[in-house]
């Protein structure tokens, strides 16, 4: 068997190569104009704050959205979970989340102190629109929850959920770090879209945002607050949007990568980007034949992205990724993977999984080479 140089199934964590021109975008931005954004009337300075404009527009016609002035740039969805939860909640509201979430969402809740419902998945890691209707209460203010598994790949209906949402006035809030740049999402049914750039979009590192409805606006405090480079003359915070919720210089060298990487998304088409992960998982789960190795989640491709999640049943999870990257330079990821409510309701609590997650970059002779490295492992 012919070992790799480099073979990367860690995209769940974040994507690699990123996009074609992302750092050749960068590094013009570095070496070619270098000035900050909202700060100066000179031209590299309006050349800089023309491009993140268009990073919000791009952003809107990916999630059918129509005011860019509320798209608000963080530095990771991490951030812009706590910037919403925290923002909008206190510990006198009831919330809804799900079992499958991850600790970005998790951590926040528990910190605030709100009463929180969790709503079971099933045995594949879905939620189901009824169990979130029997979980209302007269004062449950937000439904917050996970769009796609990174742990079993699950994809939720959170159209069906978010539309149930506004029939009851209800705040719905979605994590889309895995699916944004894979699957359709319309703002009409979400009040506050979070996501990152690092992962399916395709981008670097340190970009992220959230969508916000006009609604949600007023009520929503800021998390961090200083200059804006607006309203200068003034010693508080603006509330005109999206300075209200993007204090300090921007990583402008960041959203010049990440506007490369959305013309790229766009253009491929996500519906395209989507099939290809799919037939890598399909090829993966069609030629994966062992009985000591329990595949998590649902083996149809329906409803799921390309994270795929293994527990070796004979065998250490820990000692199986370390010895597909230290004997065949594959890179996964083993553990809770930040998620270990997910991992008790998929029943992989405390040891965890293997998991794989391919990107559009990968190809159908990387998951071949993957499969003959795991039934060596399994054999020895």
């Amino acid at each position: 068997m012919k070992i790799l140089e480099q073979v990367y199934f860690d995209n769940g964590a974040t994507s690699y190569p990123k996009a074609p021109m992302v750092a050749e975008a960068m590094a013009d931005y570095l070496l070619n104009n270098g000035s900050n954004v909202s700060r100066g009337a000179y031209k590299a300075a309006m050349d800089a704050s023309r491009l993140v404009y268009e990073t919000r527009m791009q952003l809107c016609d990916l999630f059918h959205f129509d005011k860019p002035d509320h798209v608000i740039f963080t530095k990771n969805i991490t951030e812009s979970i706590n910037q919403v939860l925290k923002g909008i909640l206190t510990d006198k509201d009831h919330v809804i989340t799900t079992s499958m979430e991850h600790n970005a969402i998790l951590r926040p809740l528990s910190s605030i102190g709100c009463e929180t419902t969790r709503v079971h998945a099933d045995t594949e890691g879905y939620v189901h629109l009824d169990a979130f209707k029997e979980a209302v209460k007269n004062n449950t203010k937000m439904i917050v929850m996970i769009h796609g598994s990174n742990v079993s790949g699950s994809i939720n209906d959170i159209e069906a959920i978010g539309r149930f949402a506004k029939e009851k006035g209800i705040i719905f809030v979605v994590d889309a770090a895995q699916t944004a740049g894979v699957v359709d999402i319309n703002m009409d049914y979400i009040d506050v879209l979070c996501f990152t750039g690092h992962k399916s979009l395709l981008g670097p590192t340190g970009t992220g945002g959230f969508l916000v409805q006009p609604h949600i606006v007023e009520s929503m405090k800021t998390l961090i607050e200083g200059g804006t480079g607006s309203a200068s003359e003034l010693e508080v915070q603006p509330d005109h949007m999206p300075d209200k919720y993007e204090s300090g210089t921007p990583n402008v060298v960041g959203l010049y990568g990440l506007h490369t990487a959305l013309s790229f998304v766009m253009n491929e088409g996500i519906d395209q980007i989507h099939k290809h992960e799919l037939d890598l998982v399909e090829y993966f789960i069609n030629n994966f034949k062992s009985d000591d190795v329990r595949i998590v989640g649902s083996k149809s491709m329906d409803n799921r992205t390309a994270v795929i999640s293994l527990d070796f049943l004979t065998k250490d999870n820990a000692m199986v990724a370390f010895d597909l990257q230290r004997t065949y330079n594959i890179a996964t990821r083993v553990g809770m993977h930040c998620a270990p409510a997910a991992h008790k309701s998929l029943g992989t609590f405390p040891n965890g999984t293997v998991r794989v997650s391919f990107s559009y970059f990968n190809t159908i002779e990387e998951v071949k080479y993957l499969l003959d490295a795991l039934t060596i492992i399994l054999d020895n």
